[in-house]
C-alpha cells in the first residue's frame, strides 16, 4: 500500500493538534465534520484504487472489530465510575496527590487503565478544586495512571491481553514489577518536586482548601458500582479467552460469528463482551441516585468527543497499520532496545494493540529457541519486556497514545482546567518521560 494513503491520516492528527490552538470555537463546532472529512478522503481514494467492495470491507472489518469494541469498553467505564464518588474533606496536598497516584497505578492493573482513570480523574479534581494550576497534576495523572500502571497484567491494558491471547502466560507480566516501581518512583519525585513549588505559592496568595479535618471524613458513595467495574473488567478477560476455545470456532479455526460483508463477521465473544458491558453500564445508571452524578458533574461531552475523534483516527490509520504489518520483518530489529522504542514511538501515535502484535510477531518469527513461548514462536524474556513496556509506557507520550488520555484531558477541561495543548503535552513528554525511558533502556533493555 502506498505511503500517500496516510495523509489523511497524518491530515487528522494535525487537525487535532492545531485547531485547537487556532480556532477553538470553529472546531468545538465543526470538529464531527472534520473527522469525516479526513475517513472520506482515505475511503473514497482507496475505493477507486481497490474497488468499493473492499473499501467497504475495511471500514467495516475496522468498525466492528476494532472501534465498537473499543468504544464500548470506554463507554462502560465512563458510566460506571461516573456513579461513584468520592467525598469528605480531601485537600489536594503534594503528599495526597501522590498517595492517590500509587494507588491508581497499581489500581490500573486490576482493573485496567481506563477503569483506573474513570475511577480516579473525578477525586483528584475534586480535592485540587481550590488550587488555581491544576494542569500539571493531570498531565502526570495521564502519565501514571492512564498508562505505566498498566503493565502487571493481561487486564491493564489491551496490548497485553493480546499477548495473553497468543500464549503468553497470564501471569508473566507481573515480572515488569521492578521496572514499574522504578519509573514510577522518578515520576513521583519530579511530581513532588513541581507541585510542592505549585502548592507552596497557592498558600502564599492567600488559597487553601475550605476544610476544617483534611482526610478525617472520607467516604464512597455509589459503592455497588464497584460490582459493575468488577463485571466489565470479567467481559474483558473473556474477549481474550473466548475466542481460543473450541466452541467459539469453526473447523478451520477462525471465530464465529454474525457474517455482515464479505469475510467481515461480528464474532460472538464481542457480542458476549459488548452486551455484558451494556448491561452493566445501564444498571449502573438504574441503581444510583442521580445526586451522584451532580456531585461528579457528569456529562456527555467527555466521552461524545472521544467517539468522534478515535472513529476517524480508527479509520484513517488502517493504511499506517497494513504498511507496518507488511514491514515488521523488513526492520532488522534485533535487540531488546530497538523492539522498545520501536513499539514504543508507533504506540504513541497509532494503536498500541495492533502495533504490539506486529513486533511480537516480527520477535516469534526470528527463530529463537529459548524464551516465551507463544503462539506465534518462542520470544526471549527480555524481547518481550520491551515491546511490552514500549507499547504500554510510551501510549503516554502523546493524547492519542492511549485512548484514557483523551478521556482525562476532556473531563479536566471540563472542570474548568487549563490543560496542555496537543504539543504543549508532547512537550511535557519529551521533558520528563523520555529520559525516564532513556534511563529504562541503559538499566534494562541494553
Amino acid at each position: 500500500m502506498s505511503l500517500w494513503f496516510c495523509i489523511p491520516f497524518a491530515g487528522l492528527l494535525a487537525c487535532i493538534a492545531v485547531l485547537p490552538l487556532v480556532k477553538a470555537e470553529w472546531w468545538e463546532k465543526y470538529r464531527p465534520a472534520v473527522v469525516a472529512a479526513w475517513s472520506l478522503l482515505f475511503v473514497i481514494p482507496f475505493a477507486v484504487v481497490y474497488g468499493a467492495g473492499a473499501a467497504l470491507e475495511s471500514v467495516l472489518e475496522c468498525i466492528l472489530n476494532d472501534y465498537l469494541t473499543f468504544i464500548v469498553l470506554l463507554f462502560g467505564l465512563f458510566c460506571v465510575a461516573g456513579n461513584i464518588t468520592l467525598e469528605g474533606d480531601l485537600a489536594g496536598s503534594p503528599r495526597t496527590n501522590m498517595v492517590l497516584f500509587v494507588i491508581g497505578t497499581l489500581l490500573s492493573s486490576c482493573i485496567g487503565t481506563t477503569g483506573a482513570s474513570m475511577l480516579m480523574v473525578r477525586p483528584v479534581i475534586k480535592m485540587n478544586a481550590w488550587r488555581e494550576k491544576r494542569s500539571h497534576i493531570m498531565v502526570f495523572f495521564i502519565f501514571m495512571i492512564s498508562n505505566l500502571g498498566g503493565c502487571l497484567t493481561p487486564i491493564g491494558d489491551p496490548p497485553l491481553l493480546m499477548g495473553f491471547s497468543r500464549g503468553v502466560p497470564f501471569f508473566w507480566s507481573l515480572r515488569l514489577f521492578p521496572i514499574l516501581v522504578f519509573n514510577m518512583v522518578i515520576l513521583l519525585i519530579i511530581f513532588h518536586w513541581i507541585d510542592r513549588k505549585a502548592y507552596r505559592h497557592e498558600i502564599a496568595q492567600g488559597r487553601k482548601p475550605d476544610i476544617r479535618k483534611p482526610g478525617m471524613d472520607i467516604h464512597l458513595e455509589g459503592a455497588h458500582n464497584m460490582i459493575f467495574l468488577v463485571v466489565i473488567v470479567a467481559a474483558v478477560i473473556l474477549s481474550g479467552v473466548l475466542p481460543g476455545l473450541p466452541f467459539f470456532q469453526d473447523g478451520e479455526g477462525n471465530v464465529l460469528g454474525i457474517p455482515v460483508f464479505r469475510e467481515v463477521r461480528l464474532t460472538y465473544p464481542a457480542l458476549i463482551e459488548i452486551f455484558m458491558i451494556l448491561a452493566a453500564a445501564f444498571l449502573s445508571f438504574r441503581t444510583t441516585d442521580k445526586e451522584i452524578r451532580r456531585k461528579n458533574h457528569f456529562t456527555w461531552d467527555a466521552i461524545q468527543e472521544v467517539a468522534i475523534l478515535f472513529v476517524g483516527i480508527f479509520i484513517t490509520m488502517q493504511p499506517a497499520l497494513v504498511i507496518l504489518k507488511t514491514m515488521g520483518g523488513s526492520l532488522n530489529l534485533t535487540e531488546p532496545f530497538q523492539m522498545f522504542w520501536t513499539t514504543g514511538a508507533l504506540s504513541s501515535f497509532l494503536d498500541n494493540t495492533p502495533t504490539y502484535l506486529v513486533f511480537l510477531t516480527t520477535a516469534g518469527a526470528m527463530g529463537f529457541t529459548k524464551g516465551v513461548v507463544t503462539s506465534v514462536g518462542t520470544v526471549p524474556v527480555k524481547m518481550l519486556t520491551a515491546i511490552s513496556c514500549g507499547a504500554v509506557f510510551m501510549g503516554a507520550n502523546t493524547y492519542i497514545g492511549n485512548a484514557p488520555n483523551m478521556m482525562v484531558k476532556s473531563i479536566s477541561d471540563e472542570n474548568g482546567i487549563c490543560m496542555p495543548s496537543f504539543f504543549g503535552y508532547f512537550l511535557w513528554a519529551v521533558r520528563i518521560l523520555v529520559p525516564v525511558f532513556l534511563i529504562d533502556t541503559v538499566l534494562f533493555f541494553l
